[in-house]
């Protein structure tokens, strides 16, 4: 494993030397973006580094109702709640919701909503759906679905038309991690709520859970979901006993938006560059504008890592097989994609 001593968003620096970065999940390249910089630091001057205290205190803070209200709104739900990250606010949701019911979990859903280990699934998707109405049928009560939005793993697209055809008999509730969507996919960033929303039938819930920090920038989480729902998330003891989002970043959220427009359609241009330049190499796995491409030809990580670093790391366990990729963050320039494009090539003609 590399020690990145320092980092720019399109480069890092590992043992004295500057190389390439197409890895990580700053997709929209906010984790160095100076003008979410200059707005964390404003609202840094106006609410200090952390609250200090508990959502549940008697000082209430109006930037977290004004930070959700824009969430809820942008992602067409009827509310939204905000913790201090993706992982704490999908084990908020899944411990508030497990009261006896079902759980199916698809494959590879994050730990973040898991109950326990146990609820870890790598099975093949198609034949998870196909398998669905059977599971469900199995159910004496209620259902809990649990799955991501995309795999951005092995840069795949889920299909989600089998949700018309859940059964009517037994509620639903469809819980889906966006984290890996969530501000980059959809209208607007508004990710995966607005397209499963149309899909649901009357005995079904929609919930969905993301973390802030990867295209957004922010240090959050979120859960997206009924007025219902959401008043219970604010009773549970995760909400209450945690402690919240920095509101330096909640206003710069807030005020961000034309910030992460720009970098959503700087974002489509690098893509749609580096597909353009690598789709008749047969190497990768891509989809639409999805920034992330997957390849099986594990060896090019170590042929590109004088010069760049991709994504290469064992999952889901420190045993298993690694998953390599390409990420492509919105940072990056049209020279940086042409020579990582040219390097790709060397190799490929190299293992013919």
């Amino acid at each position: 494993m590399a020690v990145v001593e320092a980092f720019t968003g399109r480069t890092v620096i590992v043992n004295g030397k500057e190389r390439l970065y197409f890895s990580g999940t700053s997709y929209l390249g906010m984790s160095k973006n100076s003008r979410l910089e200059a707005l964390i630091h404003a609202g840094g001057k106006r609410y200090g580094t952390t609250y200090s205290s508990s959502r549940g205190s008697n000082l209430k803070l109006a930037v977290y109702d004004e930070a959700e209200s824009m969430l809820a709104s942008h992602a067409g739900a009827e509310g939204a709640l905000t913790f201090s990250s993706g992982y704490l606010a999908g084990q908020a949701l899944i411990r508030t919701l497990d009261t006896g019911q079902s759980f199916i979990y698809a494959p590879d859903a994050h730990p973040a909503v898991w109950r326990t280990a146990a609820d870890a699934n790598h099975t093949d998707y198609t034949s998870w759906v196909e398998a669905l109405p059977s599971a469900i049928a199995a159910c004496s009560g209620d259902v809990v679905l649990v799955m991501n939005s995309v795999d951005p793993l092995y840069a795949r697209k889920y299909a989600f038309n089998w949700i018309t055809d859940l059964p009517e008999d037994k509620q639903i509730t469809l819980i889906v991690d966006d984290s890996h969507g969530f501000g980059l996919l959809g209208e607007k960033g508004a990710g995966v709520y607005p397209e499963l929303r149309k899909l649901l039938k009357l005995n079904v819930e929609l919930v969905v859970v993301a973390s802030m920090g990867k295209a957004l920038g922010i240090a959050g989480g979120v859960v997206l979901g009924s007025t219902g729902l959401i008043g219970s998330l604010k009773k549970s003891p995760y909400f209450m006993g945690g402690s919240p989002a920095p509101p330096a970043y909640l206003y710069a959220y807030l005020h961000a938006q034309k910030v992460y427009e720009q970098a959503r359609q700087q974002l489509t241009r690098n893509v749609l560059h580096f597909q353009q330049m690598i789709s008749d190499t047969g190497l990768f796995n891509f989809f639409d504008t999805y920034p992330v491409f997957y390849t099986k030809h594990h060896g090019l990580t170590s042929a590109l890592e004088d010069d760049i670093i991709i994504s290469c790391f064992p999952y889901p366990d420190p045993d298993s097989e690694p998953i390599t990729r390409v990420v492509i963050n919105s940072l990056h320039t049209f020279d940086d994609i042409e020579f990582l494009a040219g390097k790709i090539e060397q190799y490929r003609v190299g293992v013919k």
